[in-house]
């Protein structure tokens, strides 16, 4: 026996629950009364039972037809919300979107989020840090949206867009003697031991990072490597060495450390949202569009962050 129900056997059964009588239900849903009459016998006979009984005067619901009354409006419920969500998603109002970050970017990131989430509180945003290697590997894997990334090289399949740029600055122990002023000329830390994250890291980011070092003569020697920048600082602190760092990752330091301005022209360090090349889902688009007008109420990050 074919079991299938299509979803105006539902529609109909509801309509002529609802209204007891088929002329007014046939009305209601646009049909001719005959074909309405059709579709019931049909569905019955699908289900095996009565689900309304019918006089020349009157037309009421059988036990199984109360039963099931709840239970089809349950359904078509369900099926409306759904599609309504699959609409949304489409639309970009609702979904899920994975965000992969540096920690050196974590404030930057949580604005975007935060102001995207006022604008799509359906949205779930799933955060997870990382190498700026890793959140470009997840991009290209699928496994994240969107990557926020410092000083990223360019990849043919990778989109970049920049969302701030900031100077180095030296940190160094407080007992460091460059440490009595505001600002050192970066020879004055060739002898000491560097402590910063590993080439692999981010092959662009580490060459970036310590560019003030080369252009100096200095040959970069990692005594120390750490996966992130507080880890570093704290090193940093207890007297183990010093490290050249974004500005914004010194804005509290612990006790025991320095921050310094380095003589010369300033080496930037710009962050970056990564996006896959080609992707134009309608979520993406639309946090993209969240960080487009935040930045513009804070153009000072598309420039320097002091």
């Amino acid at each position: 026996m074919d079991r299938r129900i299509e979803l105006r056997h539902l529609r109909y059964f509801l309509a002529l629950a609802e209204e007891l009588h088929f002329g007014r239900a046939a009305q209601r849903l646009h049909i001719a009364q005959p074909a309405l009459s059709q579709q019931i016998r049909q569905l019955e006979k699908t289900v095996g039972v009565e689900l309304f009984l019918r006089t020349s005067r009157s037309v009421q619901l059988t036990e199984a037809g109360t039963t099931f009354q709840p239970r089809a409006r349950l359904l078509l419920d369900r099926l409306a919300a759904d599609l309504d969500e699959a609409a949304r998603v489409g639309r970009g109002e609702a979904g899920r979107l994975d965000v992969a970050f540096i920690t050196s970017a974590a404030t930057i990131v949580s604005e975007h989020v935060r102001a995207f989430a006022r604008r799509r509180p359906e949205v779930q945003v799933k955060l997870r840090d990382g190498f700026t290697t890793d959140v470009l590997a997840a991009l290209e894997r699928g496994t994240a949206d969107v990557g926020i990334v410092r000083d990223a090289e360019e990849r043919d399949d990778v989109d970049l867009s920049l969302l701030a740029s900031e100077r180095f600055v030296a940190v160094v122990p407080a007992e460091h003697p460059a440490a009595k002023g505001d600002r050192l000329d970066v020879r004055e830390l060739a002898a000491d031991p560097l402590i910063l994250f590993p080439r692999s890291a981010g092959p662009q980011a580490f060459d970036t990072n310590t560019r003030p070092l080369r252009n100096a003569g200095i040959d970069v020697r990692i005594a120390q490597e750490c996966s992130d920048w507080h880890t570093i600082i704290t090193l940093v602190a207890a007297g183990l060495g010093v490290c050249i760092a974004p500005h914004s990752v010194t804005t509290l330091l612990p006790a025991g450390a320095r921050r310094l301005e380095l003589d010369g022209p300033p080496t930037m360090s710009r962050i970056f949202m990564a996006t896959r090349r080609g992707d134009d889902r309608a979520l993406l688009k639309a946090f993209v569009a969240a960080s487009d007008r935040l930045g513009e109420h804070d153009h000072a990050r598309t420039t320097e962050v002091r």
